[in-house]
């Protein structure tokens, strides 16, 4: 058949492959096959050990730590902390993602057991929703469970010894022994309603850099346009950061405002999110402009794709992430300082919570604008010595 003589079939193909084959790499490659790995949890021990009857001494707190830091099957690097206020202090600054707390009657607690009054013993689990939902749900089911095993061997060892010893276990010290260790879950730093389970700071990042690129082109266009209409480069090259940033700002506000007004989305401050999403959509207009103008159409491939790429891996904590992903992208990607910081702003306590994200977005503002300032320069001396030569 003739179609099959033609290139341009032959070409498409190829195209549709390459296509496939780039995009199929930016959506699933970064993270087919994650897996949570090395999740930092604090570990505060607090237990102080009992004397029994026997002589023996029961320190079950120094028995979980054992247990819990040479359990290589949990996706958890521990960090061992001296107190809960300390572990509380981590959390706030984004240092765990839970936190896992033996108070200091934990032995008391289950050597009761075997005595007239049982008392079950507290354990508490706290999770860190707001540093990344998907990580601290990951940490409380999987200490959940934990807890749920060592509470049900010493469910067993507690009843044999007391059946041996009696032969009969009074109500009280069967329904205590049930659940020997109690678990008290608790949540910090919630991620707020309809935060779309805490993935919002990625969700307004991807769409502020579609805003931000749609007006990096529009401008761009229009310097060009009024470059060519009045013959007068700087003065539309200098209006093009300017207009810009003023509409990235405008954009920002309605998105955010958008965010709460249209889809109830929970805000603890609108306007620092606003003043951070507007510092990010800035950097990102500031990087698109200049790239825009010193390469030309052909930046629009490259910030098409850096978009693809880095929109799987904002939500995803960095520790569920391969090393490859990383370093080759998570590292240097802009897309997760804004998406890092906007998660410090709404669930953080708003501005005083920004860290070295902030930092970065400026320098790659202030970088970005001197490089776009200067693309102005060359295009300038160019023009100026096309002009001689003719």
């Amino acid at each position: 058949m003739a179609i099959f003589k033609q290139k341009m079939l032959w070409i498409g193909i190829l195209i549709v492959i390459v296509v496939l084959g780039v995009f199929g790499l930016a959506m699933m490659g970064s993270v087919l096959g994650t897996k949570p790995q090395h999740v930092p949890v604090a570990l505060v021990v607090l237990d102080q050990p009992v004397d029994l009857p026997t002589g023996d001494k029961l320190a079950v707190g120094e028995m979980l730590k054992e247990q819990l830091t040479s359990n290589k099957q949990l996706p958890i690097s521990w960090k061992i902390v001296s107190s809960e206020e300390e572990a509380r202090k981590g959390l706030d600054s984004r240092d765990y993602y839970g936190a896992l707390v033996l108070p200091a009657d934990l032995s008391a607690g289950v050597a009761s057991l075997m005595g007239p009054s049982p008392t079950p013993a507290t354990v508490s689990i706290i999770s860190n929703d707001g540093m990344n939902t998907q990580a601290a749900t990951v940490v409380k089911q999987g200490l959940g469970q934990v807890m749920k095993m060592v509470s049900l061997e010493m469910s067993k060892s507690a009843l044999e010894q007391m059946s041996q010893r009696t032969g009969q276990i009074s109500v009280s010290a069967a329904t205590a022994l049930l659940t020997p260790i109690q678990v008290n879950e608790e949540t910090v730093h919630p991620v707020g309603i309809n935060n779309a389970s805490g993935n919002a700071p990625g969700l307004l990042t991807q769409i502020m850099w579609m805003g931000s690129l749609v007006s990096a082109m529009m401008l761009f266009l229009a310097s060009g346009g009024a470059k060519k209409a009045t013959g007068r480069k700087w003065p539309a090259h200098l209006l093009q950061p300017i207009i810009g940033i003023v509409l990235v700002g405008a954009a920002c506000g309605f998105l955010v405002w958008m965010a709460s007004g249209w889809y109830g989305m929970e805000l603890t401050s609108a306007v620092d999110t606003w003043l951070f999403l507007w510092l990010g959509g800035s950097a990102f207009y500031l990087m698109q402009s200049m790239l825009l103008n010193w390469i030309g159409f052909p930046a629009m491939a490259i910030l098409v794709l850096l978009m693809f790429f880095s929109m799987p891996i904002l939500n995803m904590p960095q520790e569920f992430l391969s090393d490859t992903t990383q370093n080759l992208l998570y590292s240097w990607t802009p897309l997760r300082f804004v998406a890092g910081g906007l998660r410090e702003i709404m669930y953080f306590g708003g501005f005083k919570a920004v860290s070295t994200n902030a930092v970065v977005l400026w320098s790659i503002a202030g970088g970005c604008l001197v490089l776009l300032l200067a693309a102005g320069v060359k295009k300038g001396k160019a023009a100026a010595q096309h002009s001689a030569a003719v």
